[in-house]
């Protein structure tokens, strides 16, 4: 199974069905000034779906040879992804990615259209207001027709799972997400389920006005 972003930070809301179900995600986009920033994901994977995960793994390395022993998990396999097993049998996989705004939102792999790309604008000195369009990624997962088996297994694999999508800095000034106590960062947490049922209401795109000193 693979496990595929669309459009790795501007559809952070959109992850294809495989293990996406799977486990909760976490994007944080944090603005260092106006012209960088840091890009840190977080994905928790269960127990249960870790155990299995490695199980398929391992048995695709036996059959294939040594060398395949790393591939086909689809989980934390990316360059500089740091996974760590915890004591409960969960797994959470950490990726950080720095650099200009340009080269967070850099994606070789992906198709995403002008449209549906973040958007990192400088309104004033040391502000930076950061636009992520989320209609086509809501309209994405909803549109699938599902029949009454393959609507029961979507259930049974997304149940309380979200992806939280979290913007950072030094102070929030303007926001239509859910604004920390201390102000430094927005955040918005939207359930799996209600992307695949088509019943969320998210705003057609979140924004986060930034200051950096």
């Amino acid at each position: 199974m693979n496990f595929i972003t669309l459009g790795k930070i501007a559809g952070a809301v959109a992850l294809t069905m495989g293990l996406a179900g799977c486990m909760d995600v976490t994007m944080d986009v944090a603005i260092k000034d106006e012209t960088s920033g840091k890009l840190t994901t977080t994905m928790l994977m269960g127990a249960d779906f870790y155990a299995m995960a490695k199980s398929g793994m391992a048995q695709a390395g036996a059959a294939q040879g040594a060398g395949a022993a790393s591939e086909g998990l689809g989980f934390c396999e990316e360059p500089g992804d740091v996974l760590t097993e915890n004591a409960d049998g969960s797994a959470t996989c950490v990726s950080v990615k720095e650099g200009t705004f340009a080269e967070l939102t850099a994606d070789e792999s992906s198709e995403t259209k002008a449209e549906e790309e973040p958007r990192f604008e400088v309104v004033s000195p040391g502000v930076v207001k950061v636009t992520f369009p989320l209609k086509s990624v809501t309209s994405e997962l909803g549109s699938e027709a599902q029949d009454a088996q393959t609507k029961a297994m979507m259930q049974a694999l997304f149940e309380g799972k979200t992806i939280t999508l979290k913007i950072s800095g030094k102070e929030i000034l303007d926001t239509n997400m859910t604004r920390a106590a201390d102000g430094a960062s927005a955040e918005i947490v939207v359930p799996f389920l209600d992307l695949i049922n088509g019943t969320t209401t998210l705003p057609e795109e979140v924004f986060a006005t930034v200051k950096t000193n």
